[in-house]
């Protein structure tokens, strides 16, 4: 898993005159909460921006460096700006090693050139990207694997298909079965003929 650094600084100033002098000078405010008092910080921009491009950064625990003193944080919210490819602010939450988390994981789909239904030239039409576990931060995955080695045409891949590592929940699936969603659908294109 891919180890990421945040470099923070701390501030004092508030308010939206303060947040858009902030920006200016390529920064971007933010707040850590959780287990204690609630930080408000400033973060370079730059370095924020190149570490979103990273598919693994949503889903990691994240080192923030805050005036010399590391916290362990995950991102938990980003205000984007509704035009431009900019951040106007982020939340970072505080973990401890002992209280489960809730995050957003990406989920790869494996081994559908495997199936039959793909090579009865049946296709894979993915609905969602990420799903919402709860675990101990020490169990995080990077991402979660939906195996579709098995699925036949028309079958649609749920929640409950997802395998998922030891101490690690589905937060949907946790409400009950009524909660097991689709998460992606196997189907034959338009004009081609099942089983040629």
């Amino acid at each position: 898993m891919a180890t990421f650094t945040v470099n923070a600084v701390a501030r004092n100033d508030q308010g939206k005159g303060a947040s858009r002098r902030l920006r200016r000078e390529g920064l971007v405010p933010g707040i850590i909460y959780g287990s204690s008092e609630p930080k408000a910080i400033s973060v370079i921009a730059k370095d924020l921006n190149r570490m979103l491009l990273e598919d693994g950064f949503y889903s990691s625990i994240l080192s923030l460096n805050l005036d010399g003193q590391e916290e362990k944080v995950i991102i938990k919210d980003l205000q984007r700006h509704p035009a431009k490819p900019v951040v106007l602010h982020a939340d970072f939450q505080r973990i401890a090693g002992d209280q489960k988390i809730k995050l957003q994981v990406p989920l790869a789909f494996v081994n559908f050139d495997k199936s039959a239904a793909s090579k009865a030239a049946a296709k894979f039409a993915q609905e969602t990207a990420t799903v919402e576990i709860l675990c101990l931060p020490k169990d995080l995955p990077e991402v979660l694997e939906v195996d579709l080695s098995k699925i036949e045409l028309g079958q649609i891949a749920h929640l409950s298909d997802i395998t998922l590592p030891e101490g690690v929940e589905v937060v949907a699936l946790r409400r009950g079965a009524d909660h097991d969603q689709s998460v992606g659908y196997c189907y034959a294109p338009r004009g081609a003929r099942a089983g040629k």
